[in-house]
Protein backbone atom coordinates (compact mmCIF):
# COMPACT_ATOMS: atom_id res chain seq x y z
CA UNK A 1 0.00 0.00 0.00
CA UNK A 2 1.27 3.59 -0.40
CA UNK A 3 -0.40 6.44 -0.52
CA UNK A 4 -0.06 10.38 -1.03
CA UNK A 5 -0.90 12.21 2.61
CA UNK A 6 1.13 15.09 2.93
CA UNK A 7 4.42 15.58 1.57
CA UNK A 8 6.32 12.58 3.08
CA UNK A 9 7.50 9.44 1.66
CA UNK A 10 5.51 6.22 3.29
CA UNK A 11 6.67 2.86 3.65
CA UNK A 12 5.50 -0.85 4.79
CA UNK A 13 6.60 0.01 8.69
CA UNK A 14 7.20 -4.01 8.73
CA UNK A 15 10.13 -3.10 6.28
CA UNK A 16 11.35 -0.22 8.77
CA UNK A 17 12.83 -1.03 11.98
CA UNK A 18 14.93 1.47 12.16
CA UNK A 19 12.61 4.68 11.99
CA UNK A 20 10.55 2.63 14.95
CA UNK A 21 10.87 1.60 18.44
CA UNK A 22 11.79 -1.83 18.90
CA UNK A 23 8.92 -3.03 21.31
CA UNK A 24 6.75 -0.93 18.23
CA UNK A 25 8.13 -2.63 15.59
CA UNK A 26 7.64 -6.71 17.01
CA UNK A 27 4.16 -4.86 17.98
CA UNK A 28 3.00 -4.37 14.28
CA UNK A 29 5.65 -7.62 12.94
CA UNK A 30 3.45 -9.68 15.31
CA UNK A 31 0.07 -8.19 14.59
CA UNK A 32 1.10 -8.52 10.75
CA UNK A 33 1.19 -12.19 11.62
CA UNK A 34 -2.26 -12.48 13.45
CA UNK A 35 -4.19 -9.92 10.52
CA UNK A 36 -1.53 -10.09 6.82
CA UNK A 37 -3.40 -7.28 5.87
CA UNK A 38 -1.31 -5.27 8.32
CA UNK A 39 1.79 -5.71 6.94
CA UNK A 40 1.10 -3.81 3.90
CA UNK A 41 -1.74 -1.34 5.82
CA UNK A 42 0.70 0.30 8.68
CA UNK A 43 3.06 2.46 6.55
CA UNK A 44 6.38 4.85 8.27
CA UNK A 45 7.66 7.83 7.05
CA UNK A 46 10.83 9.67 7.98
CA UNK A 47 10.67 12.94 9.58
CA UNK A 48 12.52 15.59 11.26
CA UNK A 49 12.88 14.90 15.11
CA UNK A 50 12.39 18.49 15.77
CA UNK A 51 9.32 18.56 14.02
CA UNK A 52 7.31 15.31 15.98
CA UNK A 53 5.24 17.91 17.48
CA UNK A 54 1.37 17.49 15.87
CA UNK A 55 0.82 21.22 15.10
CA UNK A 56 4.75 21.67 13.86
CA UNK A 57 4.84 18.35 11.92
CA UNK A 58 1.24 19.67 10.59
CA UNK A 59 2.68 22.64 9.01
CA UNK A 60 6.05 21.27 7.70
CA UNK A 61 4.64 18.10 5.79
CA UNK A 62 1.45 19.91 4.68
CA UNK A 63 -0.97 17.37 6.90
CA UNK A 64 -4.46 18.25 7.84
CA UNK A 65 -4.42 18.33 11.85
CA UNK A 66 -7.30 16.06 11.82
CA UNK A 67 -5.14 13.12 10.11
CA UNK A 68 -3.56 12.87 13.45
CA UNK A 69 -4.36 10.91 16.61
CA UNK A 70 -2.15 11.67 19.74
CA UNK A 71 -1.67 8.78 22.11
CA UNK A 72 -1.71 10.34 25.68
CA UNK A 73 -0.67 8.22 28.79
CA UNK A 74 -2.56 8.62 31.94
CA UNK A 75 -2.80 7.27 35.74
CA UNK A 76 -5.27 7.07 38.30
CA UNK A 77 -5.07 5.02 41.73
CA UNK A 78 -7.69 3.30 43.44
CA UNK A 79 -7.56 1.62 46.95
CA UNK A 80 -4.06 2.59 46.48
CA UNK A 81 -3.07 0.33 42.94
CA UNK A 82 -2.56 2.42 40.50
CA UNK A 83 -4.36 2.08 36.79
CA UNK A 84 -2.46 2.99 34.01
CA UNK A 85 -3.78 3.65 30.26
CA UNK A 86 -3.06 5.06 26.66
CA UNK A 87 -5.69 7.70 25.53
CA UNK A 88 -6.23 7.69 21.99
CA UNK A 89 -7.49 11.09 20.89
CA UNK A 90 -7.95 13.56 17.40
CA UNK A 91 -5.42 15.82 17.52
CA UNK A 92 -8.23 18.53 17.04
CA UNK A 93 -9.74 17.28 20.29
CA UNK A 94 -8.31 16.24 23.66
CA UNK A 95 -8.85 13.11 25.91
CA UNK A 96 -11.85 14.00 28.62
CA UNK A 97 -9.14 12.55 31.68
CA UNK A 98 -11.92 14.31 34.27
CA UNK A 99 -14.81 12.53 33.48
CA UNK A 100 -14.53 9.78 30.95
CA UNK A 101 -10.89 8.37 31.79
CA UNK A 102 -11.42 8.86 35.45
CA UNK A 103 -15.11 6.43 35.20
CA UNK A 104 -13.45 4.05 32.83
CA UNK A 105 -10.54 3.63 35.56
CA UNK A 106 -12.69 3.75 38.15
CA UNK A 107 -10.53 5.57 39.88
CA UNK A 108 -11.24 9.13 41.67
CA UNK A 109 -9.02 11.24 40.44
CA UNK A 110 -6.83 10.40 36.82
CA UNK A 111 -3.70 12.40 35.83
CA UNK A 112 -1.38 12.41 32.46
CA UNK A 113 1.56 11.00 33.33
CA UNK A 114 4.83 13.29 33.92
CA UNK A 115 6.99 13.27 30.29
CA UNK A 116 10.39 11.45 32.29
CA UNK A 117 7.72 8.69 33.52
CA UNK A 118 5.79 8.37 30.29
CA UNK A 119 8.96 7.51 28.32
CA UNK A 120 10.79 5.59 31.06
CA UNK A 121 7.43 3.63 31.31
CA UNK A 122 6.70 3.56 27.87
CA UNK A 123 10.02 2.88 26.19
CA UNK A 124 9.28 5.43 23.86
CA UNK A 125 10.62 8.75 22.90
CA UNK A 126 8.07 11.92 23.65
CA UNK A 127 6.78 13.06 20.97
CA UNK A 128 6.45 9.74 19.20
CA UNK A 129 4.56 8.18 22.08
CA UNK A 130 2.12 5.38 20.00
CA UNK A 131 -0.10 2.57 21.29
CA UNK A 132 1.31 -0.05 19.20
CA UNK A 133 4.19 -1.49 21.44
CA UNK A 134 2.86 -0.18 24.76
CA UNK A 135 3.49 -2.32 28.05
CA UNK A 136 0.28 -5.08 28.24
CA UNK A 137 -0.22 -3.37 31.58
CA UNK A 138 -1.35 -0.40 29.66
CA UNK A 139 -5.14 -0.54 28.87
CA UNK A 140 -5.66 1.53 25.38
CA UNK A 141 -8.31 3.51 25.15
CA UNK A 142 -9.63 4.86 21.58
CA UNK A 143 -12.36 7.72 20.66
CA UNK A 144 -15.10 6.05 18.70
CA UNK A 145 -14.37 9.25 16.06
CA UNK A 146 -10.58 7.97 15.78
CA UNK A 147 -12.14 4.77 13.17
CA UNK A 148 -12.78 7.31 11.02
CA UNK A 149 -9.74 8.41 9.08
CA UNK A 150 -9.67 11.66 7.50
CA UNK A 151 -7.55 11.42 4.09
CA UNK A 152 -7.81 8.04 2.27
CA UNK A 153 -9.24 6.78 5.87
CA UNK A 154 -6.32 6.98 7.30
CA UNK A 155 -4.99 8.43 10.56
CA UNK A 156 -1.15 9.65 11.79
CA UNK A 157 0.54 8.52 15.01
CA UNK A 158 3.64 8.13 16.86
CA UNK A 159 6.20 5.30 15.65
CA UNK A 160 7.63 5.24 19.61
CA UNK A 161 10.69 7.50 18.21
CA UNK A 162 10.64 11.26 17.22
CA UNK A 163 12.62 10.72 13.47
CA UNK A 164 8.97 9.23 12.16
CA UNK A 165 5.42 8.61 12.09
CA UNK A 166 2.77 5.65 11.16
CA UNK A 167 0.30 6.43 9.16
CA UNK A 168 -2.73 3.43 9.21
CA UNK A 169 -6.23 3.35 8.71
CA UNK A 170 -8.06 4.52 11.41
CA UNK A 171 -10.49 1.59 11.27
CA UNK A 172 -7.95 -0.87 11.54
CA UNK A 173 -6.08 1.19 14.37
CA UNK A 174 -9.11 0.79 16.47
CA UNK A 175 -8.83 -3.55 15.70
CA UNK A 176 -5.39 -3.18 16.73
CA UNK A 177 -4.79 -5.85 19.83
CA UNK A 178 -5.83 -4.85 22.89
CA UNK A 179 -7.29 -1.53 21.63
CA UNK A 180 -11.12 -0.46 23.15
CA UNK A 181 -12.68 1.83 21.71
CA UNK A 182 -14.89 4.55 23.61
CA UNK A 183 -17.45 6.55 22.90
CA UNK A 184 -17.02 9.85 24.23
CA UNK A 185 -13.41 9.92 25.53
CA UNK A 186 -12.32 12.69 23.67
CA UNK A 187 -14.17 16.28 23.82
CA UNK A 188 -13.81 19.54 22.19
Amino acid sequence: MTTTLGTLTWERAVDRPDLLATSTHAAISGWAVVEPAVADAVLVAAIDPDLADTAAMSDAYDLPLSVSVNCVLVAGKREGVERTAACLVRATTRADVNNAVKRLLDVRKASFLPMDRAVQESGMEYGGITPLGLPTDYRVLADAGVAQGDVDGLVVIGSGVRRSKIALPGSLLVRAPGVEVVDGLAIG
